[in-house]
């Protein structure tokens, strides 16, 4: 049954029209992804959607009592909010009748408040302020409740705004890209909520993980028509590929007859009878309906550095910690050409704090840090997004360079640089102080990667992207003969542009030699393990005979196994640490140790049970 129903939707802003004729219906808990080129109208669409924006025409149905939650991209919250009142600042219909009552009670006004109070009874909200707190609590808000919003992280705000919209148990939930700003973990945690909800769910993100994982229909937004495609994010793809197959088959027959229709234009008749001019406006009917249906198709996207010296980044015992609290220490690295290695952490786990002291912005508080006299950054930071120039998009990007090196035989213009990723030549000529803060960040990456770095760094440089212009970015890493350091909340991205791991946690960094999704599967194994362990009985159902302690020979053994666990951990040590050096051999190739890494780790793993076992029973 339809929770949803949109009917001939079309809204027009700034004389651009955005979606026309927009006809859709969502089912109770079915989970729709929005996807589309960044500006198409993704956004206002969902703003229509919950009653923001007015539609130029047709209109938006809910099923009666329907309990609609929209999380916007920014989070906004009054000059004084708190985290416990932030709870309260919303026009959700749940939320409105809790604050109404509380602010009934702070006045004094018993008859209004106990008329609130039997509704709420009622119609049993009050746990949607306990779930709030749990909420909270699950994403790792553990701050005072009375700390000010505007003290809190992006990220801090950002689960703050997700506890509420969740706390509220909507029957529709409403989301415009939820993703920004968060850490892994917390977008699993969504992702997790999302798929095993009874919620009907409308998700606006650029995250293929969630699209493919969470989704069982993709709407898309393409040139101002959208097109429903059932089936997850992989579906989709296969189905569109389908779409843009038929309409290019459509182009060409209009083509061929055109071509007829042209040649008889071209014989000129003195006279035209009526019949002649309805042909004549049929031809020029079907010109105006011719349309690229795909975009240019434009040369393999590579990528080409300057030169490396032999050294390239060495750091040896670094460490920083701020406000008495450590973030990371003793970390040792030497780093290689042709590395890509992805960062990951916890928000506030000291990334960024990271990414910094190697490009040389932040003095660690110990260690040292080397860079050779050939390495050239290319860093898109935290700080510098939200460029400032009077200059057009073209302008300011010539500035810096005119021209990308693609190849030793291949060079891009910085116009056509700046059309891979987002700025069609309509939008080269707009001064930088008129684009969102989206664009301007954009537009800041870019700059970066025109500068012909050949060390990359870049410190989550998908959050204003559409899926497109990450696939572009993609193929410009993967490509990339220098030597990247990448930290993204995008899991896929991760996946396909790094091949090993940084991870900090718990103030140290440790060196993971593979994907994501190797290093999460890894995890995920050491916690079935440990959950395990902790779980098995202690107790024997046997009969109990009384304890003799170790034989003779289980005391050798004991003797022994500790020996061996020692050297099987400094061989693993060892390992770690030749990871950090492609050219170190002293164990084979980079495949040999990784193979040999493995093995010694789960035979680490069988020696410390057997320990475990040998040591309780000489207690």
């Amino acid at each position: 049954m339809n929770i949803l129903s949109i009917e001939n939707l079309s809204k027009t802003v700034n004389d651009e029209p955005l979606f026309d004729s927009v006809t859709l219906g969502l089912d109770e808990g079915e989970k729709a992804g929005i996807v589309g080129k960044n500006g198409a109208g993704k956004s206002t669409f969902l703003k229509t959607i919950a009653g923001i924006i007015v539609p130029d025409d047709g209109k938006v149905s809910m099923k009666n009592g329907t309990n609609m939650f929209y999380l916007p991209q920014e989070i906004t919250f009054s000059q004084d909010s708190t985290v416990e009142s932030f709870f309260y600042e919303s026009d959700n219909p749940v939320i409105t009748i809790l604050s109404a009552y509380r602010k009934a009670s702070e006045d004094g006004d018993t008859e209004r408040s106990s008329g609130l109070f039997e509704e709420i009874e009622k119609k049993d909200l009050w746990e949607a302020e306990r779930r709030y707190e749990g909420y909270l609590g699950k994403l790792g808000m553990n701050e005072d409740r009375n700390k000010r919003m505007a003290d809190l992280s992006g990220g801090e705000q950002k689960k703050t705004a997700i506890a509420r919209a969740l706390a509220v148990s909507p029957d529709l939930l409403l989301l415009d890209e939820p993703t920004n700003h968060l850490d892994i973990a917390t977008i699993e945690f969504l992702e997790n909520w999302i798929s095993e909800t009874d919620a009907a769910v409308i998700i606006v993100t650029h995250d293929r993980h969630i699209l493919n994982q969470c989704c069982s229909t993709i709407w898309e937004l393409d040139r101002k028509k959208f097109y429903r495609h059932p089936g997850s994010f992989s579906s989709y793809l296969e189905r569109r590929e389908e779409r843009i197959r038929m309409d290019e088959k459509e182009q060409e027959r209009l083509l061929t007859i055109l071509r007829r229709e042209r040649k008889w234009l071209l014989r000129g008749p003195k006279a035209r009878t009526g019949k002649d001019k309805n042909r004549k406006d049929r031809i020029d009917a079907m010109e105006s309906s011719l349309r690229s249906v795909r975009d240019p198709k434009q040369k393999e996207f590579t990528s080409e550095a300057r030169r490396l010296g032999k050294k390239v980044l060495e750091v040896s015992g670094i460490g920083k910690s701020y406000d008495g609290k450590t973030l990371f220490s003793g970390f040792t690295f030497s780093f290689q050409k042709g590395q890509r290695i992805g960062l990951v952490g916890a928000n506030g786990s000291g990334k960024s704090t990271l990414l910094d002291i190697l490009t040389g912005r932040t003095e660690p508080d110990s260690g040292m840090v080397d860079k050779g006299v050939n390495t050239h950054f290319g860093y898109y930071d935290q700080l510098g997004r939200d460029i400032q120039s009077s200059k057009t998009v073209i302008e300011y990007t010539e500035d810096i360079g005119k021209i990308v090196r693609l190849s030793e035989k291949e060079e891009m213009s910085a116009s056509a640089f700046l059309e891979r990723f987002g700025f069609p030549p309509r939008m080269q000529r707009t001064p930088v102080s008129m684009l969102s803060g989206g664009g301007r960040r954009r537009l800041y990456l870019i700059t970066r990667l025109v500068s012909n770095p050949n060390f990359l760094v870049l410190d989550e440089p998908t959050n204003d992207l559409d899926i497109e212009t990450i696939e572009n970015l993609e193929e410009y890493i993967s490509s990339f003969s220098g030597t990247a350091v990448i930290t993204s909340h995008d899991r896929t991205f991760l996946d396909i542009t790094t091949d090993m791991l940084l991870v900090i946690d718990d103030g140290k960094i440790t060196l993971f030699p593979g994907s994501y999704t190797e290093w999460k599967e890894s995890q995920e194994e050491k916690a079935a393990i440990e959950k395990e362990t902790l779980q098995k009985p202690r107790t024997d159902t046997r009969p109990q005979r009384e304890k003799k302690g170790l034989s003779y020979k289980e005391k050798k053994e004991l003797e022994e196994i500790e020996g061996i666990i020692a050297e099987t951990e400094e061989l693993i040590g060892k390992l770690e640490e030749s990871f950090s050096s492609v050219d170190n051999t002293e164990y084979g190739t980079i495949a040999e140790r990784t193979k040999l890494y493995n093995e010694k780790k789960e035979e680490l793993e069988r020696l410390t049970e057997r320990w475990l076992e040998l040591e309780e029973k000489n207690t």
